[in-house]
């Protein structure tokens, strides 16, 4: 019988419906395989096939935030505002992705690893929206040499300290999400997950970009504190899945149905800055 270790291990080399059928995966109602296999093994073949056969290149984004709908305290500290099964997912999505982008205030806050740690896989290249060189070269990511990493740069950003590619794209200021995805694509990174903060979830999601967005809620309310993504806007998910004692729903090509429906905080236009209060809620993880 098909055990989960077994199935994750084959869901890693699926690219496209050839490969899915080549490892044993069939598509009925829902994703299957095609030999006895655990429960486990059963429920990754539904939560991550789908994504593994997403014509590339293509955009994908995960959020954790609280039952009120904030992804960090006012205090950014690290708090992990969902948990452990949470972080699992988002390891694993880490391993299916070719790529993952963080936004600079991320970076500078948070100072995450952005490596798959929780579960098998590749470590993705790992990329920072820094247009304006404001993250301190000893971050984490700089300098552990764990996986290649590039900085998204204009023409006023320093150049990088060894192990660490400038990444230049034309003009000032905000940045074009599709210029990105596509400059990444050029380099053989068709498939990206978006991860963080909520202003870099919030732009791709904007413009137009994300081919899926995954949004986990934990029952737990904070209070206050960094703005998520505003679900109601996104109308109703495409799925849900339970993560122990959080629920995860997965929104396929979504968009807001207009820029009114998200809080300014949390859906910024492409022509305005990131608010300082921004981060993501995954320090470390």
């Amino acid at each position: 019988m098909l055990d989960a270790d077994h199935a994750w291990n084959r869901l890693l080399g699926v690219r496209n419906a050839a490969d899915a059928a080549r490892a044993g995966l069939v598509h009925d109602e829902d994703w299957r395989w095609s030999e006895p296999a655990t429960a486990e093994a059963t429920t990754l073949a539904q939560r991550y096939t789908p994504l593994c056969v997403e014509d590339t290149p293509c955009a994908f984004a995960q959020l954790g935030q609280s039952a009120d709908g904030f992804i960090a305290p006012h205090t950014r500290h690290a708090v992990y505002v969902t948990g452990e099964e949470d972080r699992l997912h988002l390891h694993r999505l880490r391993a299916l992705a070719d790529a993952v982008v963080v936004g600079a205030r991320t970076a500078v806050v948070d100072d995450p690893r952005l490596t798959v740690r929780a579960c098998a896989g590749t470590d993705p290249v790992r990329v920072v929206i820094d247009r304006s060189g404001r993250v301190p070269r000893d971050r984490t990511m700089f300098t552990d040499g764990r996986a290649p990493t590039l900085v998204v740069a204009d023409r006023r950003t320093p150049p990088p300290t060894d192990g660490v590619e400038l990444l230049r794209l034309p003009g000032t200021g905000a940045l074009d999400p599709s210029a990105l995805l596509a400059a990444l694509a050029e380099r053989g990174l068709a498939r990206v997950l978006i991860e963080g903060g909520g202003v870099t979830v919030s732009r791709f999601l904007e413009s137009g970009a994300l081919h899926r967005l995954f949004v986990t809620t934990t029952p737990d309310r904070l209070g206050g504190g960094v703005p998520g993504v505003s679900t109601t806007a996104l109308g109703a998910p495409t799925r849900q899945f339970p993560l122990g004692r959080d629920l995860c729903s997965e929104y396929v090509r979504p968009a807001y149905a207009s820029a009114g429906t998200a809080s300014k905080s949390s859906c910024p236009t492409s022509t305005r800055s990131a608010p300082a209060a921004h981060s993501s809620s995954l320090r470390a993880r």
